[in-house]
Order: C-alpha cells, then sequence, then structure tokens
C-alpha cells in the first residue's frame, strides 16, 4: 500500500489513528500498573528480630525484668531447682511464663520500622525504665553474656485467630524503634511469673472440711455423696439453727479454687500457735491440711497433704503437693483467707429468728 491510497482512504486513517491511540493507552497503563506496583508493594521485608536466639535458648539461665509500675526482679536458672526467682527466696517461676517469654522473643518478626527520634518515644512507651514506660527485657547465659535485650512499649491486637499481637520495641543501645508482630505480650509483675500450681482439688471431690479454728469451738461440714448438692454442718449447739444453708458448702469450698498472690518463707510465721487450721477430705482419700494466719490484715497458709493407705495414686497427688508447698507460706486473695477463718458462731442464728440473725 502506497502513502497516496493510505492518506485518500479515510478508513484506513481511521485505523491508524485506533492502533496509535490505543498503543498510546496499553503504555500509559503499563506505566499506571507500575506505578501502582511500587505504591502497594512492601518496601520493607520482615525479619526475625533476634536472629540466631532461637540456637541459644537453651544457654539462657537468667531474665531480667525492669518496669516503672512494677519496679525490678530476676528470674534464675538453678541446676538444681529449675527456673526460681531470687527475690522472693528462690521460689519456683512459672516454667510455662520462662518458656512462653523466651519462645516469643525468639519469635519477634518485625513488621516494619518506625521512629529514630527519642523525643518521641514517650508516645508509644518506648522510654526506658526506670524513669520512662517501657517495659526492659534482658536475657543472658551463665556467663552474663547477653544474648536478647529490648525495651517494649504499647501494644496492639491483631485480631487474628493466632492470638499475636503488634507491640512498639526497640534495643537500649539502638534509637530505631520497630514495629513487630508478637506470640505473646511480657507480664512485669512477679506474681505472675510464680508458679501457682500448689493445690488443685476440684469442688465436686470434696467429703468433708474439718474447722480447728484459734479460738471458739470447733466443727465438720460433710457430705455423704458426691451427689449431694448441700453440705451438712455439726455439731448445731442448742437452741441455734444454720442461717445460710449455703454457708456450710461455702466452708467446704475454701480448698477448691486455691490462689494466692505472694510467697515468703513459712519459717516467717508462728503458724504452730497462731493458727487455724481446716483439714479437707475428698471421697478418693486426699487429705490437705491448711493452715491459716492472719497478720497485719492480711490472711497466709501454710499446706500440707496426705493420703488414706491403698491409694497409691492419691499417695502420688499428696507427695507432688508437699513438694510444691513445703516451707513455703502463701498470701491468700482476702475473700479465700476470710473462708478458711469462717467460725462456727457465723454460720448460725437463734431458733425462730429471720435469715442472718444471730
Amino acid at each position: 500500500m502506497n502513502l497516496t491510497m493510505f492518506l485518500s482512504d479515510p478508513r484506513l486513517r481511521n485505523l491508524a489513528a485506533f492502533a496509535a491511540l490505543a498503543l498510546v493507552s496499553v503504555v500509559l497503563a503499563l506505566f499506571a500498573l507500575n506505578e501502582r506496583a511500587a505504591e502497594v508493594a512492601p518496601k520493607y521485608t520482615p525479619q526475625t528480630f533476634f536472629p540466631g536466639l532461637a540456637g541459644e535458648l537453651s544457654q539462657a539461665t537468667h531474665i531480667h525484668i525492669e518496669s516503672k509500675k512494677s519496679g525490678t526482679f530476676d528470674v534464675t536458672f538453678k541446676p538444681e531447682k529449675g527456673w526460681v526467682l531470687p527475690g522472693r527466696s528462690n521460689y519456683p517461676a512459672s516454667f510455662e511464663e520462662v518458656r512462653k517469654t523466651l519462645v516469643g522473643l525468639a519469635a519477634l518478626q518485625t513488621i516494619e520500622p518506625k521512629t529514630t527520634r527519642p523525643d518521641w518515644f514517650h508516645y508509644v512507651d518506648l522510654d526506658a525504665p526506670p524513669k520512662g514506660n517501657g517495659i526492659l527485657i534482658t536475657v543472658s547465659d551463665d556467663h552474663n553474656h547477653t544474648l536478647a535485650s529490648l525495651i517494649v512499649g504499647k501494644s496492639e491486637d491483631t485480631g487474628d485467630a493466632s492470638d499475636t499481637v503488634e507491640l512498639f520495641v526497640r534495643k537500649p543501645d539502638n534509637n530505631q524503634s520497630w514495629l513487630v508482630k508478637s506470640p505473646f505480650q511480657p507480664h512485669t509483675s512477679e506474681a505472675d511469673w510464680m508458679n501457682k500450681k500448689v493445690v488443685d482439688v476440684d469442688a465436686s471431690r470434696i467429703q468433708e472440711a474439718d474447722v480447728r479454728p484459734l479460738s471458739g469451738p470447733a466443727y465438720t461440714v460433710r457430705r455423704d455423696k458426691p451427689s449431694d448438692t448441700d453440705f451438712t454442718l455439726s455439731p448445731i449447739p442448742h437452741g441455734r439453727q444454720i442461717a445460710d444453708p449455703g454457708g456450710p458448702d461455702d466452708v467446704a469450698d475454701a480448698l477448691a479454687g486455691f490462689s494466692f498472690d505472694d510467697v515468703e518463707p513459712s519459717g516467717n510465721f508462728d503458724f504452730d500457735t497462731q493458727s487455724s487450721r481446716v483439714i479437707t477430705r475428698t471421697f478418693d482419700g486426699l487429705i490437705v491440711s491448711v493452715d491459716v494466719i492472719k497478720q497485719g490484715g492480711n490472711y497466709w497458709a501454710r499446706v500440707f497433704a496426705d493420703a488414706v493407705p491403698g491409694k497409691p495414686d492419691v499417695a502420688k497427688e499428696a507427695h507432688e503437693i508437699n513438694v510444691h508447698a513445703a516451707g513455703w507460706a502463701y498470701k491468700l486473695p482476702a475473700y479465700k483467707g476470710a473462708q478458711f477463718l469462717t467460725s462456727l458462731d457465723s454460720l448460725l442464728k437463734p431458733v425462730g429468728t429471720g435469715k442472718g440473725a444471730k
């Protein structure tokens, strides 16, 4: 086709124009796509925050935690005892809390870098303690070599099913802050690091509780079989009756849900002459004695367990309780301490009076 024919045929000229426009459109579209791809493409490649830490966790023997709110405490590994809390007379630490923290540090994944300006750190709680609101966590080995150290700031829930959170963090010797994905949130209360497994007796197992108060008459609450919903109280003095039908049940349930807020060596308290005792027996043969003393407005408990003869599984349970509890006094929540110290008189009222009258 020569140029004269092309110029004289309007259809060919139109097709050429459309082709040129299409080519320009394709070029512009490709340019726009490339620009868009550059905008949405990740500008940072996630990586492990502590490279190599996972392979060094077996060397960890010391965890140091410091915060403005809860102060400073340490968790230390001792070959003969395992992980303990030196600030609490080497009381056993929660291995689950230790594992969660160490594995969690090794699993931290960076999402993106954040500010490097120290004057902005307080917005995300990355100012170092004790003056700042950040949480300092340092893990070291038995040669005092630091394996990992970071300051943890504010957190955000990711909302996904994996229960991960997003944390603002930075290394103490570096002003570069980061947003990271974390499988754990650090606990700064020493109480959260205590091994809370002392006594775990379900209320359905309890047959009776003998209460021997420091003052006032002793008494027993009891039921004959597990299907009985209520405990009976004895003795009931002449001229008295139960004030609240649920009162004996509360006494029987004192051991169930055993929890504590703090610990001290049991030798710090005069349990032998100043305490009340509640002896709880289960249908399957476990016997747990709890001595409770009220001192300075706080309730402290000493625990000992035994088993009826011929019950090897229950005897093993009693042994495990004693291994955990021997030598320790447990600071009880106020409601639990009061539950253990329930007096006989508080459960009764004069015959013929309304509920709660005494």
